[in-house]
């Protein structure tokens, strides 16, 4: 276990569960339970983020009550690291749930009271999202830490996170089935997600445990392999997406209006497959950054 800082004054623990915590509680438990109150309009979106808001709510309040009741010695690893990285994950959560929550759908509910609770739980994510970023940008000044390295708070660490956050919202675009099965390069696409979102996770839980120098390789070369790795299979998984989603000839849809089933629904298959585009792309731009990054460090 990490002994590199005593554990922070009891005046601070309290600043931040004030401060921090119980809006964080209140906010996203607000949020779940406004959603949760619109009964059959709340919709797939809606359950969707429900859940998010409801995992966040949860580990808040697992770290509440670890905090108050002086645990965090009992964990292998220091303990701080956590509640930070988590913090990161929770405000791209938020804030990603306030802007495709309204965009996808709020706008195009009827005028009455599920609106009204649909507009009310995005504010309330909103200021979820900003009080997780400002415990991510601002916690060790609470906690008197700032000599104490944090993995969230270097270049590495950011684009690890975003790397990971990027890839979990590309799954839960692919939890339709439809968009890859049965065809064997879009299937090869979900397989190359899934390959580079574990090693970016693994990452962030060695730099946890501050177990990256236990590698038989320095961490800088492991990392810079790593890399390369996903932007080669990032690159593959781009072109085939593009090809067999939207191609003609390969039996994609260059158009929303050949695909029937965006009739009716507020978010059909080619929204979701124009949406997996764009974050492959996105995570593809993020692997480069990290690639000069890392190739800087090992040179």
């Amino acid at each position: 276990m990490s002994t590199r800082a005593t554990l922070p004054y009891w005046l601070y623990v309290n600043r931040v569960f004030w401060l921090l915590r119980v809006p964080q509680l209140f906010s996203t438990c607000v949020a779940f339970s406004l959603v949760a109150d619109m009964g059959i309009w709340r919709g797939d979106i809606g359950n969707w983020f429900m859940s998010c808001w409801c995992i966040c709510f949860i580990v808040t309040l697992f770290i509440v009550i670890i905090e108050l009741n002086d645990l965090q010695p009992r964990f292998p690893f220091y303990w701080y690291n956590f509640p930070v990285t988590f913090a990161c994950y929770a405000a791209l959560i938020c804030l990603s749930a306030s802007i495709i929550y309204s965009i996808a759908y709020v706008q195009f509910l009827p005028d009455g009271p599920e609106w009204d609770r649909a507009v009310a739980a995005t504010a309330f994510s909103c200021i979820a999202s900003v009080l997780y970023a400002i415990e991510m940008a601002g916690v060790w000044n609470f906690y008197k830490l700032k000599e104490i390295p944090c993995y969230v708070h270097t270049v590495p660490g950011l684009l690890n996170v975003l790397e990971t956050f990027v890839a979990g919202v590309i799954f839960a675009f692919l939890s339709n089935t439809s968009l890859y099965l049965h065809q064997p390069a879009l299937e090869c696409c979900v397989a190359v997600y899934s390959i580079c979102f574990i090693p970016a996770a693994v990452t962030i839980l060695l730099n946890l445990g501050e177990w990256e120098n236990r590698l038989p390789i320095p961490f800088p070369i492991f990392q810079l392999v790593l890399t390369v790795f996903s932007v080669l299979l990032y690159i593959s998984a781009l072109v085939l997406w593009l090809l067999y989603q939207f191609y003609e000839e390969l039996g994609g849809l260059p158009q929303r209006s050949s695909d029937v089933s965006c009739i009716d629904d507020l978010m059909c298959a080619w929204d979701q497959r124009l949406a997996v585009a764009v974050l492959t792309a996105i995570n593809l731009l993020i692997y480069v950054a990290e690639l000069g990054y890392w190739a800087r460090r090992s040179l």
